[in-house]
């Protein structure tokens, strides 16, 4: 099995390793093809106006000055056109992808031009816990269950134009209470701020940043999996038509 490796923190990141690992326990003939630079919340962009800059920098692995979703058409279409890959994974991400980050995240992203290009394709997230001073290596439960979590879904099978969304939770390996296939959930986006800070010159500059506060994470959510330290797997689709609106407006305007 041929495996196309990208992820969106950037080809020197630590969740790009353990990635490598998840891999190598899969197939030994796995390509990397990640952006030069940290691309998180790039989403599915592409670039259009800048040219991408196509980097060798060992056997088998590739940097490009671009988006997550370019990498995966310059991994497919270009690197591995004359022999395309089998599966693309996506990730480690630093940092959990649930919830509304599906829209943001640059590694689902991967995924999804993955799926786009007719390529198998799972997008892999490591929560952590920043009160969990005893958990010294963050990617440790994905380096222990990635490679049996991507080898099931594997053999469960994929539907045409869908992806696979993993999270692990953030916490030891030996904590994992199981996997749950869990739907997307939603966080509570009043958690949302804007916080104004201002630069040693007195001129003003602004963070996005998401609060901490107690919420309902939601019967069987990725929100609710990872609280309660299971693995998340959450199918995706490409269509994101919302077919009971469909019915309702065609009706509407059958009527007009």
């Amino acid at each position: 099995m041929r495996i196309l490796l990208t992820n969106d923190d950037g080809v020197n990141a630590p969740g790009l390793e353990a990635l490598e690992e998840i891999a190598a326990a899969i197939s030994d003939d796995v390509w990397v093809v990640a952006p030069e630079a940290d691309q998180s919340g790039a989403s599915h962009s592409i670039s259009l106006s800048d040219p991408l800059r196509l980097r060798q920098i060992g056997e088998k692995r590739f940097a490009v000055r671009g988006t997550p979703s370019d990498c995966v058409i310059m991994g497919v279409r270009h690197v591995l056109k004359d022999n395309r890959p089998d599966l693309i994974l996506s990730g480690v991400n630093r940092g959990q992808n649930v919830a509304e980050d599906v829209t943001y995240s640059g590694t689902i992203a991967g995924a999804i031009e993955g799926t786009l290009l007719g390529v198998r394709s799972i997008a892999l997230s490591q929560n952590f816990d920043r009160k969990r001073e005893d958990v010294e290596d963050m990617f440790a439960v994905a380096r222990a269950r990635g490679p049996e979590v991507v080898r099931t879904i594997i053999e469960a099978g994929f539907e045409r134009d869908r992806l696979v969304n993993v999270n692990f939770p953030g916490c030891l390996p030996e904590e994992v209470r199981g996997v749950s296939v869990a739907r997307q959930g939603q966080r509570n986006q009043e958690l949302l701020t804007v916080e104004q800070r201002a630069d040693g010159r007195g001129n003003p500059y602004f963070w996005l940043m998401f609060g901490r506060a107690e919420f309902d994470p939601g019967e069987g959510t990725d929100l609710e999996a990872i609280r309660q330290k299971r693995i998340s797997v959450t199918p995706l689709k490409i269509d994101l038509t919302d077919d009971a609106s469909f019915d309702r407006l065609r009706k509407a305007f059958a009527e007009s």
